[in-house]
């Protein structure tokens, strides 16, 4: 149990320092270094998108809206996310594939998943709460519900 409060702390304050949709950060970075920060890291998102694109069929037809699917991808991995999920390994919060398992993928649960990723929740999964993205526009958390969607097998 002690671990599990850590781990959420841990997350917590890395979710606190940085907030990747509103462009603030903990003031620790001078603008050059938030630049090339900034593309190292899209380097590396783009990188392992390219790796991950045939495994897990990112952007392929497999829906109406491969588009969406490859953005709400992308929005994931940029994302504190990674930090509490995987595609197909519970960490923290539960894999990604059990979520689409759990979730037919309709309109009405691609709306309920989306007021998840923004509000926040605790309960469905267990007791330890998923940290809320209100700075996350409705438009890409429902993007991110979609390609979580995507992946019932």
């Amino acid at each position: 149990m002690k671990k599990a409060v850590l781990l959420l702390a841990g997350c917590a304050f890395m979710a606190a320092c940085s907030n990747p949709y509103t462009g603030e950060n903990n003031g620790t970075q001078t603008t050059a270094d938030s630049d090339s920060a900034d593309a190292a890291a899209m380097s590396a998102a783009n990188r392992q998108s390219d790796a991950d694109t045939s495994s897990m069929n990112i952007g392929t037809d497999r829906t109406a809206g491969g588009g969406v699917l490859a953005k709400g991808a992308q929005l994931i991995e940029q994302s504190d996310c990674v930090g509490c999920h995987r595609v197909d390994q519970k960490i923290l919060g539960p894999a990604y594939e059990a979520v689409a398992q759990k979730y037919e993928n309709t309109e009405k649960n691609v709306d309920y998943l989306a007021s998840k990723i923004i509000e926040g929740g605790k309960g469905v999964w267990g007791e330890v709460p998923m940290t809320p993205h209100p700075g996350l526009s409705e438009e890409d958390a429902k993007a991110m519900a979609q390609y979580i969607l995507s992946l019932r097998k």
